[in-house]
């Protein structure tokens, strides 16, 4: 007879949210790349494309969506595969390697730090409107408050990430992640637009003035630490040839969390604001407009997933100098060396400069979106070259059809830097 302790329950395993938390933490490595894509700069953009023209952007996000899809699965292959991880391969294996590694990091870590400060600064701003919500006396503005706010998070960001253990990690951001798309879904069907107006955002246009939206789509969507963070995460998580169905599940589930969370914003701004001819810049303008139409309920969600959103992405944005580092000089994830917790460290007072100043992030965390995708070329650019070297992949080499999707991601990538030239030129 099957002993059990008193209390205990022995159905635990089979329970629905066990069976969730089981299958989050079976696409861990998808999930952590989650925070590098979707946080308040995202969530901001989603707002401002929903508010200004509906739905007529939701094809950019589905062709970005797919293509991130198609990224991940080419650096997951290339890892599991080889054992290897991106930026140590660039530098060992690439034509002028060492430079191209470099810049690949220099790159991502530009525009990852210099999102960082908004994101910072937004999420403290989107919780101490939180909390205005249940204590109406607080001051509409409060800047003390807020930068209490962020110097509070950042340090509790910084105290978990002094845990050094992936799985740790791992773990954080499934509960955020998992907030972040709930929150968002059932904000969405509060106030849902036509589904005909939804259908016709998959035919694509580009609205006038378009361009810098659409470039900072791409730049939210398709983003470069997610694809040359990833090998190292599915190397940490121990990984190899015989999980090659495992990382492409990993890759798909992803890319349909990515998209369902972005779309689902967009969706929500254009039912709140676009029919009302409503146009807002900024997360809490969203949560003023939403209030009048589906009530204070609506807003409590939608707060929780931007500060979900914002959480989510501070925490992956903090290690990702040191995570490239170490790859660079070793192809290993070391999150327990001085280094790491220096230039965390280092991260985290990037982090406080916009708090400290009090400024409005809004303008810079869509030029920053639309900077990003100017690395993009290089790191689609460095997988093609990797993932067909019959030297490293052998027999597991790309297939025909997963070299068309990168060529083609790598030209709409060129093409949407070009679009970016043009908007930051007319914006500037």
């Amino acid at each position: 007879m099957e002993n059990t302790k008193p209390g205990s329950n022995p159905t635990r395993k089979t329970s629905i949210l066990y069976k969730l938390w089981a299958i989050l933490l079976s696409v861990g490595p998808g999930i952590f790349c989650i925070g590098y894509t979707i946080g308040t700069g995202s969530v901001t953009a989603m707002i401002k494309a929903g508010s200004m023209y509906g739905m007529q952007l939701l094809w950019v996000l589905c062709l970005s969506a797919f293509f991130s899809w198609i990224l991940m699965d080419a650096y997951g292959r290339f890892a599991v595969v080889t054992g290897k991880t991106a930026i140590n391969a660039f530098k060992n294996y690439l034509k002028w390697g060492k430079p191209l590694a470099i810049l690949t990091i220099a790159g991502v870590v530009m525009g990852q730090w210099s999102s960082l400060s908004g994101i910072l600064g937004l999420t403290s701003n989107a919780l101490y409107e939180f909390m205005r919500m249940f204590f109406p006396s607080l001051n509409e503005e409060n800047y003390w408050a807020v930068l209490g706010i962020s110097i509070l998070i950042i340090i509790i960001m910084y105290i978990f990430l002094l845990v050094g253990k992936y799985s740790f990690f791992e773990k954080i951001l499934v509960i955020f992640v998992t907030l972040m798309g709930l929150s968002f879904i059932l904000s969405m069907f509060m106030v849902l637009p036509s589904t005909e107006d939804i259908v016709k955002g998959l035919i694509p246009r580009i609205p006038p003035g378009g361009n810098l939206m659409v470039a900072a789509f791409v730049g939210t969507t398709m983003a470069a630490p997610t694809f040359v963070v990833r090998p190292i995460l599915l190397k940490e998580k121990g990984w190899g040839i015989s999980n090659l169905s495992d990382q492409r599940k990993d890759a798909m589930v992803s890319a349909i969390f990515l998209l369902t969370i972005s779309a689902t914003i967009m969706i929500a701004a254009t039912g709140a604001l676009f029919y009302d001819g409503k146009v807002v810049t900024n997360v809490l303008d969203m949560v003023q407009a939403l209030e009048p139409v589906a009530g204070k309920m609506a807003v409590a969600v939608f707060m929780m997933g931007a500060m979900s959103a914002g959480i989510s992405s501070i925490f992956p944005i903090l290690m990702v100098l040191p995570l490239l580092i170490s790859d660079y000089k070793s192809g290993k994830m070391e999150t327990n060396t001085p280094t790491f917790k220096i230039l965390v460290a280092v991260a985290c007072l990037v982090g406080l400069i916009v708090p400290i100043l009090g400024a409005n992030p809004i303008i810079a965390q869509i030029t920053t979106q639309v900077a990003n995708v100017f690395v993009l070329p290089l790191v689609i650019g460095g997988i093609i070259v990797l993932i067909n070297s019959k030297k490293l992949m052998g027999t597991q080499r790309a297939s025909v059809l997963m070299n068309i999707g990168l060529v083609t991601a790598f030209c709409f990538s060129l093409i949407i830097s070009y679009k970016a030239v043009i908007a930051l030129n007319d914006f500037f």
